[in-house]
């Protein structure tokens, strides 16, 4: 299993990661596309880097808005495997916007 961070390595990587934030044992990333087409198709876009890490987001979508939340349900907590896919979508999603 997962190591829990702390809260000083949690507001260390949070930090890194401006497009998320903390909410409460969960770090939640918000991004709105021009059309629900486009929030589909980023959404689709995540299904790879989530299989190949083991690790999926919960995601909510409305419309044309898009949240992710991550946390590692098995640990009770965020661990680094939430950062490290955070950090994947972050990227994938500045292509999408």
């Amino acid at each position: 299993m997962a190591q829990l961070l702390s809260d000083i390595e949690i507001n260390s990587q949070i930090g890194q990661l401006p497009d998320w934030s903390v909410v409460g044992q969960e770090i939640q990333m918000v991004r709105k596309f021009k059309d629900f087409i486009a929030a589909i198709d980023f959404v689709n876009k995540l299904v790879e880097p989530a299989e190949a890490a083991g690790h999926h987001p919960d995601i909510a979508i409305s419309y044309n808005k898009v949240t992710i939340t991550l946390t590692t349900h098995d640990a009770g907590g965020l661990t680094q495997k939430d950062f490290d896919l955070a950090q994947v979508i972050s990227q994938l999603s500045r292509i999408w916007v």
